[in-house]
């Protein structure tokens, strides 16, 4: 019995070694990823240019209330559309309010809108992407024609005609971006579900028993998400000006609301 106990002891203090090996390399796997991003980033000098931008503007925007030199509501109407100076360094609209400081405040509300209806697209483009990819079958044809059906008509006049029917409101515009802006995700990303299917990683992770939901979660969606992320923040572009045409018309935010639309 003592000769049993000790292979046990003696097994049971391998496997945490081991364990406690694979931990070590997987973190030092994963520091030298993280080093090697940062060392890309600092060398690919257009990246490095568009993070610079992307944080500034993010801090005008946080920094908005100590920037802006007047309350972006405020009407000053001996100053109607008044040309830049030093009281007003970008002129004044047709109400004598200050253009720089609804230009600034206006950045935290175009900005968010535009970052959540980012998240959710991709939330939504990625899901069913994978699950046409990935099931295949009279799934994938039945999501793909729903796709197909969006993609027919121009994105804007939809989510124009969206947005309308449900009524005014910020919310009823970043539902009808998102109701249409998330089919050209799930098309991309389900093609590149399609290729990845057949690797043999994949087929590996199946012949092991692992459950289809789970290969999707930990092997399928981190694979594609490389040229997702680039595919949105070649979007976000698009969002802002769909957002900011759609407040422009008059179905989002109202005045004297500040906002880039």
């Amino acid at each position: 019995m003592s000769s049993e106990h000790e292979v046990f002891e003696n097994v049971q203090a391998r496997d945490s070694f081991e364990v406690a090996g694979h931990r070590a390399v997987l973190s030092s796997w994963l520091a030298v990823g993280r080093q090697s991003v940062f060392r890309r980033l600092t060398r690919d000098r257009a990246a490095l240019v568009g993070l610079i931008i992307i944080l500034l503007l993010v801090t005008l925007a946080l920094a908005a209330p100590l920037l802006a030199p007047h309350d972006p509501a405020t009407q000053h109407p001996y100053e109607r559309l008044a040309s830049p100076n030093f009281t007003f360094p970008l002129g004044t609209d047709n109400l004598g309010r200050c253009l720089l400081s609804r230009l600034l405040y206006g950045s935290r509300l175009s900005l968010a809108s535009a970052g959540a209806a980012s998240l959710l697209v991709l939330l939504i483009g990625v899901g069913v992407g994978a699950v046409a990819g990935y099931v295949g079958g009279w799934v994938d044809i039945a999501l793909m024609r729903v796709v197909d059906l969006l993609l027919a008509f121009p994105l804007l006049v939809l989510a124009l005609a969206i947005t309308g029917f449900i009524g005014i409101g910020m919310s009823s515009v970043l539902v009808g971006v998102v109701s249409v802006w998330w089919a050209s995700y799930a098309r991309i990303v389900r093609g590149l579900v399609l290729s990845l299917r057949e690797r043999p990683f994949i087929e590996a992770a199946q012949a092991m028993g692992v459950t289809p939901a789970r290969i999707v979660i930990r092997h399928v969606i981190p694979n594609v998400m490389p040229p997702v992320i680039v595919l949105a923040t070649l979007e976000m572009g698009s969002l802002i000006l769909a957002i900011s045409g759609l407040n422009f018309l008059g179905l989002g935010v109202q005045p004297p609301t500040p906002e880039w639309g």
